[in-house]
């Protein structure tokens, strides 16, 4: 069943100040900001671009259409309980978006459950590390203490990420999805694993 948007949500102000213009690894600029409600059909073509490999890293499964309620939803957010950050190039009027990364309630006051993604064409430039430093930071502004995450067990990368810039306290490994808890530690990463 598709999540709907919740019409008592408290929207706050629009966090301007989490947008900036950001550098990847090979030298290209793109502008991180926070999601806006109108970027629905900009998560829609942005999903529709990815590979099956991308999005069943991101979905655990087949999900070749993002619906549009399921968009809206994803876009709607209340910028304090629910947070997300977009990666977005080309012109203001109708940039396209190349990865968000957001933080969404748990059952835990302190606790939230991140997720990450980045276009398939984009990725290996840093992007990633960009979107998680960037918001475990805002998280951590806004009371939030602890992150779980759910990762397939072979995505490397994105395990390797969040032990990087995190410090874990818990992991677990059950039918091919590692599930992390893990709090934000600012400051320098920890060394890459060798190999990875």
């Amino acid at each position: 069943m598709l999540p709907t948007v919740d019409p008592a949500l408290e929207v706050g102000a629009y966090p301007a100040d989490l947008a900036r213009e950001v550098t990847c690894r090979d030298g290209s600029r793109v502008r991180l900001r926070p999601i806006r409600p109108d970027d629905a059909p900009r998560l829609q073509a942005m999903h529709a671009r990815f590979s099956r490999e991308t999005v069943y890293q991101r979905f655990f499964g087949a999900t070749p259409q993002l619906a549009t309620r399921w968009a809206r939803f994803l876009a709607e957010v209340d910028y304090r309980r629910r947070l997300a950050l977009v990666l977005e190039r080309g012109p203001d009027a109708d940039p396209e978006l190349i990865g968000v990364g957001r933080y969404e309630p748990t059952a835990e006051p302190d606790t939230a459950e991140v997720a990450f993604v980045v276009d398939d064409r984009w990725q290996g430039k840093g992007l990633g590390t960009i979107l998680f430093t960037a918001l475990l930071a805002a998280a951590h502004d806004r009371g939030i203490r602890r992150f779980r995450a759910d990762v397939l067990a072979y995505n490397r990368r994105m395990l390797d990420l969040i032990t990087r810039f995190a410090r874990v306290d818990r992991r677990e490994t059950r039918d091919a999805i590692t599930s992390l808890v893990f709090s934000f530690r600012p400051g320098p990463p920890a060394p890459r694993a060798k190999g990875v």
